[in-house]
């Protein structure tokens, strides 16, 4: 097991692939053992053991070996990022954490994934 953070994301989503970018820039240059998996790679989406209509349902992270999803998942990651820690201590205050949750679960996250399938419905009418 790695003490290594994991992301795994929806790059297809311009959202969502706009925000993990500027994660994995700041990733990157600080040399953060954080890797950033997207869910339209096959090898990586079964080291995950998630199918890839789930993964595309919210933002998974992976530390010591376990998943954490949504905004708990943010929350693990923005503990991390140096500059993005004052944010998951923010998003971890009790009044803030729920209505961040619900937020997420039932609104952005279920918008974000139907917004995923209408695209993916588009390319596979276009490539009829």
């Amino acid at each position: 097991m790695t003490d290594k953070t994991e992301v795994l994301y929806n790059g297809d989503c311009p959202i969502c692939s706009r925000e993990v970018n500027q994660y994995a820039r700041i990733s990157a240059k600080q040399a953060l053992p954080i890797s950033y998996d997207d869910l339209a790679d096959a090898d990586r989406l079964a080291d995950w053991g998630i199918t890839q209509q789930d993964a595309a349902k919210r933002l998974h992270v992976r530390k010591s070996g376990v998943i954490t999803s949504g905004i708990p998942a943010f929350i693990l990651l923005w503990r991390e990022i140096p500059q993005m820690r004052w944010l998951a201590r923010l998003a971890n205050l009790p009044v803030i954490h729920g209505a961040a949750c619900a937020l997420y679960d039932y609104v952005l996250a279920p918008l974000l994934y139907r917004l995923h399938v209408a695209r993916q419905n588009r390319r596979a009418k276009d490539n009829i």
